[in-house]
């Protein structure tokens, strides 16, 4: 049992963990609140895993709020914003995040063409930076276990329009096996398993 030589990790077509970025919008508790394409705990559950992914593989993040200098908002929930840490956010008032200057030259400054997007909801924070980022040049990987819609139609409705114009759907499932690639890089092996056990795709054996 032999791999081939690492590829080049920042041209590969495939994500690695050198090309990706993760894009975080909007899971704000008024926005949580209003998701009904799936159940809100599990939804949770869900983006933490896809954060602990992006830490796991030391992936940027670019993190984002809507209205809370304004006070209509409160800010990041604590499920995410404790994984995350201490990294800014950036609030804005654009319900369109590539229409924010500060998001905007925070995602450039990444230097990374390939951005993992997660947003709520998908009709609208998702969609409308994913369409602006493809017409820029950037492949976006939406995670799509990992956000939702005022609907079920309109989470769906949106996913198709997206993904006729380009984007790449992903899940986490794929997102953590697409960044890990092989067994045998085994300063990552463990997270990934940790983070299957997290999503309960490996069973806890203890």
């Amino acid at each position: 049992m032999s791999s081939f030589p690492v590829r080049d990790s920042k041209m590969d077509h495939l994500l690695t963990p050198q090309n990706a970025a993760l894009i975080i919008i909007d899971y704000q508790p008024t926005q949580v609140n209003s998701i009904n394409s799936m159940d809100r705990q599990q939804l949770i559950a869900n983006i933490a895993v896809t954060v602990q992914a992006a830490k796991a593989y030391n992936l940027p993040v670019i993190l984002s709020t809507v209205n809370v200098k304004t006070g209509a908002n409160k800010d990041t929930i604590p499920q995410i914003r404790e994984i995350l840490g201490d990294i800014p956010s950036y609030d804005r008032t654009s319900i369109n995040a590539w229409e924010d200057k500060d998001f905007y030259e925070a995602v450039k400054a990444t230097g990374r063409k390939k951005l993992l997007m997660a947003a709520l909801w998908t009709e609208a924070c998702l969609t409308f930076p994913t369409l602006d980022a493809l017409k820029e040049g950037y492949d976006v990987y939406p995670v799509v276990d990992a956000v939702g819609g005022t609907s079920l139609v309109a989470h769906e409705t949106a996913l198709r329009r997206i993904e006729q114009a380009g984007a790449k759907l992903t899940t986490n499932a794929q997102l953590v096996c697409e960044l890990q690639r092989d067994w045998n890089r085994k300063e990552t092996a463990p997270a990934m398993v940790h983070i299957f056990m997290e999503a309960g795709v490996f069973l806890r054996l203890e």
